[in-house]
């Protein structure tokens, strides 16, 4: 069996990694495995096809924060992605981002209508059925149901500065991503799946698939190595961790501002994913580290953690969560989306979003019951729903069934 599966990026951040996983376990399975992406990241073990380059991504930016043109623009490094999927003649082919700056989702889709063999979609967030975001729970939109037009989040991700071009969007996405004969729409929560049953991809049938981790990567270990602590002057304080690959409004570093100044004295945030800008004029009690591509150092960091908090507004299912649990971390989220489906009472809390106070609460209870009364629940509950080996083989049992292998 030859699978290609096309992304964003290319073993990088939490799509990026889920693909090159999903990857090692068709090639451990002696199945062959192909990954394009637009960006470059890490090494893979698949063979890869690199989409378009940088002077062709960034004119789609530019067509896009101007024209509101995202995923309808790179006509030509699309067409080449195409000609190398004709030579390949993958029995499957597996989409997972297509937003990113990278490919014409309107060729794409032409050339897989025209193809008529299994396509398999993982949606990461909510951008294939909106006019022009990614998320709208953040602002309470609800136009996706029947029709966007002037869109709140037009100067957010993908970003428009000048036309709102939302309603055309929504027109244009409904006529391209509906009509292919045989597509499977893969979501890694519940929720995003009940959502998708009042978009207008509700045709299509769906599977839910949890994101799966690397359990030897990510796993209890002493709490804290020595370096680790003195590099970031820990002593026995309370450390309440939050990772991001990009922080913003959205993903809660305004909250963890506000949160710093209502822990007691003895604890500590530590903030992963911070960039030169975001760092600076910090309160005290909070520390900044840049984005890492490091899984030691961020096993490391999880398992110096006594709490993982996650005050994100909008998310489908964070693998940072469940990265978290398998270190034996309890984890706090915002009543947001999919990330509470990753955590039960004896893993961790839930409180609502923006509630700063009720976040406070939370850490002093965990805080007060210790880490230790979570770390077994929180590993085995990993274990038991998001071993990646499981849930990787549950990719390749759908590819299967597509083919009626």
């Amino acid at each position: 069996m030859k699978v290609l599966q096309i992304n964003t990026t290319l073993n990088t951040g939490s799509t990026g990694r889920i693909a090159e996983e999903i990857g090692l376990a068709l090639i451990a399975d002696n199945h062959s495995s192909y990954i394009a992406h637009g960006r470059a990241g890490r090494p893979s073990q698949s063979q890869t096809i690199k989409i378009g380059n940088t002077f062709d991504q960034q004119l789609h930016g530019l067509q896009t924060r101007i024209f509101d043109t995202h995923a309808f623009a790179s006509k030509a490094a699309t067409k080449q992605l195409i000609s190398h999927i004709r030579r390949i003649d993958p029995d499957i082919i597996h989409l997972h981002n297509l937003h990113g700056y990278y490919l014409h989702a309107g060729v794409l889709f032409d050339f897989l209508k025209e193809r008529k063999k299994p396509v398999v979609w993982t949606l990461h967030d909510c951008w294939s059925f909106t006019g022009h975001c990614s998320y709208f729970d953040f602002v309470g939109c609800d136009k996706w149901k029947t029709h966007c037009h002037q869109c709140p989040l037009k100067k957010r991700y993908p970003e428009s500065y000048v036309f709102d071009n939302s309603y055309n969007n929504f027109d244009k996405k409904k006529v391209v991503f509906n009509g292919v004969e045989n597509l499977t729409l893969v979501t890694p929560s519940k929720w995003l799946s009940n959502l998708l049953q009042l978009s207008f991809l509700k045709n299509y049938p769906v599977s839910v698939i949890n994101n799966g981790i690397n359990l030897q990567q990510f796993s209890p270990m002493e709490k804290g190595t020595p370096e680790l602590k003195n590099k970031l002057a820990i002593k026995d304080e309370t450390v309440v961790l939050g990772v991001a690959s990009v922080w913003d409004r959205r993903k809660g570093l305004k909250d963890f501002i506000e949160l710093s100044s209502k822990l007691p004295p003895g604890a500590r945030i530590i903030l992963l994913g911070l960039n030169a800008e975001q760092q600076k004029d910090l309160p005290g009690n909070i520390t900044a580290l840049e984005r890492t591509e490091s899984l030691e150092e961020m096993v490391e960091l999880y398992n110096l953690a006594t709490v993982f908090v996650n005050p994100t507004w909008v998310d489908n299912f964070p693998t940072t969560n469940i990265e978290a649990l398998a270190c034996g971390t309890p984890v706090i989220t915002y009543n947001t989306g999919g990330s509470i489906e990753a955590v039960d009472e004896q893993t961790g809390l839930v409180v609502e979003k923006g509630n700063i106070n009720a976040l406070a609460a939370a850490i002093e209870t965990i805080r007060q019951k210790g880490r230790s009364f979570y770390s077994t629940a929180c590993r085995e509950r990993a274990v038991r729903l998001y071993n990646n080996r499981e849930r990787n083989g549950d990719y390749i049992r759908l590819y299967r069934q597509l083919l009626n292998d």
